[in-house]
Order: structure tokens, then C-alpha cells, then sequence
């Protein structure tokens, strides 16, 4: 474990830059630039807004805001988006870096770092973009939004702890890049991004807890859309768990570090 952490710490400029030039690209090779950063999950919550706003902005009335729930849904996306982009990157990370893996000598736990790291920059840019929309909508975000630094490590270490795993598996095993984002998708419809959890039974809500990502983006909601102070009691098992899931993983990279390169 040592070993790894040495990597990372003696590769950090390498770590840094690339994460930079990620971002660059970004602006460089498309006319639209970094706007694609926040576009995507903006159109989806347009949609969603557009079809169930109707149905559902009833059932939120502690936001007193014409675009409460257009509000709500940002903020659980919010929380949503850095979860599944870190997964999705640390899932392809390896079989997507094949050629560099093979021709050079360097630590390959840097790869992973790389993905996270501009994961957590794109998601930082979608909040600023939010705050900023929705101080548009009428909708000044209060002190209660500092909460979020607390949480994004809880979601960075639970999504890396189970998308590293799944990107070792990804290189002897393919089929496993179909079958995430499917996963994904279920996942994502049992926790409370489009709906209020209001809506759901008392005798339901208990078993969509056992979802680790349920209680992060309800404090999402609490601390964006809602503007108080969230309960955080549950935080710290997906936090632990995530912890453990990551230490796994570690172990499983070691074993397979010398045999990945060449089943690639």
C-alpha cells in the first residue's frame, strides 16, 4: 500500500498536469469547450424537469421558489454526476490506456488518480454553474452549502472504492463495461434524485436506505434545495465502506498490477 502511495505522491506533477491538459482539451478542441462539462447534465435535467415538473412540484413545498423542483433535481444531480463519472472513469481508465500502459514504465495506480481528479474538477465547475443559475432562478444558496466539501470526499472515496475494482475486473473481463452502466441506471431511479422522498411509503423508505448513495444526496438536497443544516449520522458508513471497498481494491490492483499489461 506504501508502495502505491509513494507512486502517486512521486508521480503528483505528472498527476497535476494531466489533469490540467484533460481540462484544457476540453476548450481547445471543441468550439463549445467546457460547456459540454455542464450541457449534458443540464439537458437531462431539462427533460426531466420538462415532463414530471408538472406532477412533482407539488410534492416539494418547503422550497418556495416557481422552480423548486427544477432546483431539487439539480442539486441531487449534482451529487449523482460526480458519483457515476468517477465510477465510469475508473471503470475504462486501464482498458482505455492500453497503449501507454504497454510502451511505458510508470505506476499505473496514476491512472485512476488522473480520472478522479478530473471527475472532481468537472463537478466543481457544474456547481459554480449552478449556484449561478440559480441565483438566476430567485434561489440564494445560504452558508448550509459548505456541507457539500464534507460530502464530495464521502462520494470520491465509496465511487473509487467500487470503480477501481470494477476497471481491474473490466481488463480480463469486458463484459463488465455493458453491464455498469445498466446497473448504474437502476441504481439511479433508487435514489431520490427525480423524485421527492416524500412520495415514496414509509415501508419503502427503509429499503432504499440501504442505498449508500440515498443519505448523500438528501443532504445534497437539505443543504442546496432546501437550505438547512443536513443530518450527516449515515455519512460516515458510506465513508467507511467506502474506505474498506478502496482498500480491496488496492489489494486486488497489487496482485494483478504485473499481469494486467500483458492481457491487455
Amino acid at each position: 500500500m506504501l508502495g502505491l502511495a509513494n507512486g502517486i505522491w512521486s508521480y503528483r506533477y505528472f498527476i497535476a498536469n494531466s489533469i490540467w491538459n484533460d481540462f484544457y482539451t476540453r476548450f481547445v478542441r471543441s468550439k463549445l469547450g467546457g460547456a459540454w462539462i455542464v450541457l449534458q447534465p443540464l439537458s437531462q435535467v431539462m427533460i426531466y424537469a420538462l415532463i414530471l415538473s408538472n406532477l412533482l412540484s407539488s410534492k416539494i413545498p418547503d422550497i418556495n421558489n416557481t422552480y423548486g423542483y427544477a432546483i431539487y433535481l439539480m442539486s441531487g444531480t449534482l451529487a449523482w454526476n460526480l458519483f457515476s463519472e468517477i465510477i465510469d472513469r475508473c471503470l475504462k481508465v486501464f482498458v482505455n490506456n492500453a497503449n501507454i500502459i504497454k510502451k511505458m514504465n510508470f505506476p499505473k495506480v496514476t491512472l485512476p488518480a488522473i480520472a478522479v481528479g478530473s471527475a472532481i474538477v468537472n463537478n466543481l465547475i457544474l456547481l459554480v454553474v449552478m449556484v449561478v443559475i440559480f441565483l438566476f432562478l430567485g434561489h440564494v444558496p445560504s452558508w448550509n452549502l459548505m456541507f457539500i466539501f464534507l460530502l464530495i470526499p464521502v462520494i470520491v472515496v465509496f465511487a473509487v472504492g467500487i470503480g477501481l475494482f470494477l476497471g481491474i475486473v473490466n481488463v480480463f473481463i469486458r463484459d463488465v463495461e455493458q453491464v455498469v452502466p445498466i446497473v448504474l441506471q437502476i441504481l439511479f431511479w433508487f435514489t431520490p434524485i427525480v423524485y421527492p422522498i416524500t412520495v415514496i411509503p414509509e415501508k419503502y423508505v427503509r429499503i432504499l436506505k440501504l442505498n449508500p448513495m440515498f443519505d448523500i444526496v438528501d443532504a445534497y438536497h437539505k443543504a442546496i434545495a432546501y437550505d438547512v443544516a443536513p443530518r450527516l449520522t449515515s455519512v460516515p458508513v458510506t465513508f467507511v465502506l467506502g474506505l474498506i471497498l478502496c482498500g480491496i481494491s488496492l489489494v486486488v490492483f497489487r496482485r494483478a498490477n504485473t499481469e494486467m499489461a500483458d492481457v491487455l
